[in-house]
């Protein structure tokens, strides 16, 4: 799984010219069909995210927009705020209610985003602290889940500063579905892609 951005005229253009490489090998990433179609709660219409084969080890990858996590049905904006109500206190019920959303939904979001936190934690600690040159780590007093949130909004924030209008527009959220490649809310919750580079 690839994380690119929303805009598919720009992600063709990207993957037609050799931008989008392999995160196994480094390869160039090159067209090979599609995904089957899958709408998010949420979006405004469905999405038919693309498949790519590399050139060097003949892997193949779905690239995921940044508005999308793997294996979840809504918008990552709308899991995120899920996630921050969590953080501060809301049970999941209240939460569904306040989203719209089944409550055995939300609760799925908040056990894993409880279960993973603390990698979750340290991961978007090490992005803030390789994204700014002089970081303030927020303080993880308020417990995981409340940690984990915390940092992940300092390292957005620092990934703005640091790229301006290369990630401008994106969300919170969406930064972390990009830096997790859409594993936000997988069982390792890992910040898979941490350096210095541009997501895009």
């Amino acid at each position: 799984m690839v994380t690119v951005g929303k805009d598919v005229s720009q992600v063709e253009r990207r993957l037609a010219v050799g931008l989008l490489v392999c995160p196994r090998c480094g390869g160039r990433l090159g067209p090979w069909g599609h995904a089957r179609t899958r709408r998010l709660r949420g979006s405004a219409s469905p999405t038919r995210p693309r498949r790519t084969r590399c050139a060097g080890c003949g892997g193949t990858h779905v690239l995921l927009p940044v508005n999308a996590l793997v294996r979840r049905a809504d918008e990552v904006v709308v899991i995120g705020a899920g996630v921050v109500l969590a953080a501060a206190g809301w049970g999941h019920r209240r939460i569904a209610a306040r989203l719209g959303r089944a409550a055995d939904t939300v609760r799925g979001w908040v056990r894993r985003a409880r279960g993973s936190a603390e990698a979750l934690r340290l991961g978007f600690t090490e992005l803030l602290v390789a994204v700014d040159p002089d970081p303030v780590v927020p303080d993880p007093g308020a417990g995981a889940l409340a940690g984990a949130v915390a940092v992940l909004a300092a390292a957005a924030l620092a990934t703005v500063r640091r790229w301006g209008a290369a990630v401008s527009g994106l969300s919170a959220w969406e930064l972390a579905a990009a830096v997790t490649s859409g594993g936000l809310l997988t069982p390792t919750g890992l910040v898979v892609s941490i350096n210095t580079s541009c997501p895009w």
